[in-house]
């Protein structure tokens, strides 16, 4: 039966979501001009109306470099193809997707790859991008590109989007790598100077952030308008604001789970000068990742959290793994299994598309982005149901990393970086409050949540182009 009161609570957030959806309209094409200094605007986004009651932790679990297709081509009823188009010299020709295991070689990801790939809308130039072989060497991808992943590979993710939100329109907010990628996922776009500029890319020579080396390390740059300026960016120690500005503000703790590796740390917030050379680089950045389950089981899961994998349980292409889904799966039931799970939503998605075939163009918002496609799981007591009798849902809904932020900004009132996510859809209708709490299934899988505790550091480096 349903309660009145969360009844009126839905309401409200119908109502919120509706509002926050005028804004992100208003605002389309917005994110130029943005100076990489300004302080966070404050007070730009109305109160979550009662959201905060049922959300009180936001964990944010991301993967690499997938594709929706990737993963999800034959999930039924959501967006996915077995075909793809290919352009060949005498004209584009449907090629069909061969079913392959979770192992695969990478694919290039750069901007350049999207640029190829995306073809003006027509996404038939997946075979042009650079294929790297088990012996290091690199050559055009021809066919290789055109797969998807057998269900039977990963079916802890399969499992999650039958039981929880599986959303089929999430795009990565600019159509660049993991550098990049990053940076969305903390501060909703990656802008310097004022005119618009946002750093695309890996830094060159490859390196990650603040402790960058050599010195003379750059970053590329994209235009409002689109153009590329190669190696004409900043050294990768940006002073832009990011969320972590907004929560701090508001004493709305947060933490960062990472990975520790030989070159650094895999980390968004490596390349923030404000927390890799302040306090809080030894008080919120967490190693190893691991210590997520430690704070779960010990009842301080702060408000927010991101949750970043060791290199070999990041699904990313190369690394001759398969430990990634039962990876995620064990944080999902971390939480289901303690005292968290009714007030707690985990949000699993992939930094990028890893050169990866997808069939659905992505929209252009402005020059800088959308970029293609990628996996979003929610997961929640009051993750939206098809039917009382069907517990899986699938949003059709337009998402973006900015999305992710705005969920977090709207339920702790928080305010907007100004950027990204004043445009994106809000996540808000994955939910439905006035339905009764689920209770929580385990999810099934192949390696134990005790597995990961005992694997040593990978020492991997954070990518590979």
């Amino acid at each position: 039966m349903k309660n009145p009161l969360r009844i009126a609570i839905g309401l409200s957030a119908i109502g919120l979501t509706a509002a926050l959806g005028m804004t992100g309209c208003s605002s389309m094409g917005s994110g130029t001009g943005v100076p990489s200094t300004g302080a966070p605007s404050l007070g730009s986004v109305s109160p979550a109306s009662g959201t905060s009651a049922y959300i009180q932790h936001v964990v944010i679990v991301v993967q690499e470099n997938r594709s929706f297709d990737d993963f999800f081509a034959t999930f039924p009823g959501a967006d996915g193809a077995t075909q793809g188009l290919m352009k060949t010299k005498s004209g584009d020709q449907y090629i069909t997707l061969k079913s392959e295991p979770l192992d695969s070689l990478s694919l290039a990801h750069q901007h350049l790859s999207f640029q190829h790939e995306y073809d003006k809308g027509k996404m038939d130039g997946f075979d042009d991008v650079e294929l790297t072989l088990k012996k290091g060497t690199r050559e055009p991808a021809g066919t290789y590109a055109y797969r998807y992943v057998n269900p039977n590979d990963i079916p802890e993710y399969w499992s999650m989007a039958k039981q929880y939100v599986l959303g089929d329109h999430m795009f990565t907010t600019q159509s660049s790598d993991s550098f990049t990628a990053h940076q969305d996922l903390i501060a909703a776009g990656t802008p310097v100077g004022t005119k618009g500029d946002n750093v695309i890319d890996f830094p060159t020579p490859g390196s990650w952030g603040c402790e960058a080396s050599p010195k003379g390390t750059v970053t590329s740059l994209i235009t409002p308008a689109g153009k590329e300026l190669r190696g004409q960016g900043p050294f990768p120690c940006f002073t832009y604001s990011t969320i972590r500005d907004l929560l701090d503000a508001k004493s709305v703790s947060w933490l960062y789970f990472t990975s520790a590796s030989k070159g650094g740390t895999w980390d968004g917030f490596e390349a923030i000068n404000a927390v890799r050379n302040g306090p809080e680089w030894a008080t919120n950045i967490i190693q190893p990742e691991t210590q997520f389950f430690n704070y779960v089981s010990g009842g301080t899961l702060p408000a927010v959290s991101w949750v970043i994998p060791d290199a070999i349980n990041s699904d990313h292409p190369g690394n001759h793994k398969d430990t990634g889904p039962s990876w995620v799966a064990s944080i999902v039931n971390a939480v289901g299994e303690s005292s968290y799970w009714p007030n707690t939503v985990v949000i699993v998605v992939w930094d990028d598309w890893g050169g990866q075939f997808d069939h659905v163009a992505p929209p252009q918002l402005d020059g800088q982005g959308l970029g293609i496609r990628v996996p979003m799981l929610l997961i929640s007591a009051y993750a939206k149901e098809t039917s009382s009798s069907q517990p899986g849902y699938i949003s059709h809904t337009q998402y973006e990393f900015g999305s992710i932020l705005k969920l977090v900004e709207s339920n702790w009132n928080l305010g907007t970086l100004g950027r990204t996510d004043m445009r994106a859809n809000s996540l808000l209708d994955s939910f439905d409050f006035t339905q009764s709490p689920r209770s929580f299934t385990p999810i099934a899988t192949k390696y134990s949540k005790a597995y990961f505790l005992k694997q040593p550091p990978s020492g991997l480096p954070v990518d590979d182009y």
